[in-house]
């Protein structure tokens, strides 16, 4: 297509203004848990386009795009001031991943960036190579946290392997968005960890991490689940007690590995979890979302947990640059008990559904839980059906 540059510019620009200002509107369908929304929230096309083209047409004059963005995803979640943000994964042609902040006046649509990334201080004489991820805490001490994983090549792979990498949880804190403070890497018995999230609370004196040890970067080998551990002083995390709170279980959505999502909500009944869950298919591993509760005096007891998974992908959620994936590690909950849970489907572009803390909680607590076998599955909903019985209208 023979355009003049400007031209060309100002069409992209129509464009960009077009999907900021689009607004999203709620899926018919629902389950009675939560709704979807019919488009995504933030997608590599709502990056801004000063982050993608040099704008000067004498350096420029075909008007090419000069960094390419491949995906925008995985985004911890905070609100601020009445503005809905999120801490997005964003994720360059180039591999590498920073985090940037995008910013909606009400939960559901009219992202927009911020004006520029993060650069998130570096451990000197250590520099993360990759970094993504991000939970925010706000935790009762004043600071709000964000844990993240961060990757470094293994120093013991051989020289031909240039793949295997090691993860371990980055930490930083602000409580501007604009200062970030880089304390030490997590320290625990664990090969590697992923999926670190700090509980909102002090445990009797101490800051609480959820965790998920693991033997290797890819395969959890014989660690795996989700874990809680205790740390006396954020500037010096060294994880103590760690034990394994909710595992992975043979022949469930959560049978290869499993990891807490954002940090949990406090409802009156307890503290409300979303994880996500991997099992292998024959296509690869799927990635859904599922749902627990544990007790307000112990949050190491896991008091319910319904069966399988609370959300999967679904129609275009599917595909994607890592397909079949459901990942969540933000969610939102408004003082009027709405819940906004972020999503990420198929490392690739956000998205969100809406429920309320009441819906949830009765999710949880009143849905069937696994039983772990096809005849007990049988059962269940068989009781369900005599439990119906005179309640059923005829077709």
């Amino acid at each position: 297509m023979n355009i003049a540059p400007q031209d060309y510019f100002e069409k992209l620009k129509e464009e960009h203004k077009r999907l900021l200002e689009r607004k999203n509107i709620p899926l018919n369908k629902s389950n009675g848990i939560y709704y979807r929304y019919e488009f995504p929230i933030v997608t590599p096309d709502h990056i801004p386009l000063n982050w993608r083209y040099d704008l000067n047409v004498g350096t420029n004059p075909f008007m090419m795009e000069r960094i390419g963005f491949n995906s925008t995803f995985n985004a911890g979640a905070i609100k601020r001031n009445g503005a809905y943000l999120l801490c997005l994964r964003v994720e360059g042609n180039d591999r590498k991943s920073f985090f940037a902040m995008a910013e909606s006046p009400n939960g559901i649509d009219s992202f927009r960036f911020w004006d520029k990334p993060f650069v998130i201080p570096e451990i000197p004489g250590n520099p993360d190579t990759n970094i993504y991820d991000m939970r925010l805490t706000e935790h009762e001490d004043g600071w709000i946290y964000g844990i993240f994983c961060t990757e470094r090549k293994d120093p013991n792979a051989s020289s031909e392997d240039t793949s295997s990498a090691i993860a371990n949880a980055g930490i930083v804190r602000t409580k501007d968005f604009k200062n970030w403070k880089r304390l030490p890497d997590l320290v625990s018995d664990s090969g590697q960890q992923r999926n670190v999230v700090l509980h909102p609370e002090f445990v009797n004196g101490k800051y609480a991490l959820y965790t998920r040890p693991q033997d290797g970067f890819i395969n959890v080998g014989s660690g795996g689940g989700i874990g809680l551990g205790y740390v006396d002083d954020m500037t010096n995390p060294v994880v103590k007690n760690e034990k394994i709170i909710n595992n992975k279980r043979y022949h469930t959505v959560y049978e290869l590995k499993n990891g807490q999502g954002p940090a949990p909500i406090k409802t009156k009944k307890g503290w409300l979890h979303l994880a996500h869950g991997v099992r292998k298919t024959a296509a690869g591993l799927r990635y859904t979302l599922y749902m627990f509760m544990t007790k307000l005096e112990d949050i190491s007891k896991v008091s319910h947990q319904p069966a399988g998974h609370f959300m999967a992908p679904i129609n275009g959620e599917r595909t994607g640059d890592v397909s079949n994936v459901l990942f969540a590690n933000g969610w939102i909950a408004d003082d009027d008990g709405t819940v906004y849970i972020y999503y990420a489907s198929s490392d690739t572009r956000m998205h969100v559904a809406v429920s309320t803390v009441d819906k949830l909680v009765d999710y949880v607590m009143n849905s069937p839980e696994d039983k772990f076998t096809s005849a007990n599955s049988v059962k269940t909903v068989l009781e369900l059906i005599e439990k119906n019985k005179g309640f059923c209208i005829d077709d």
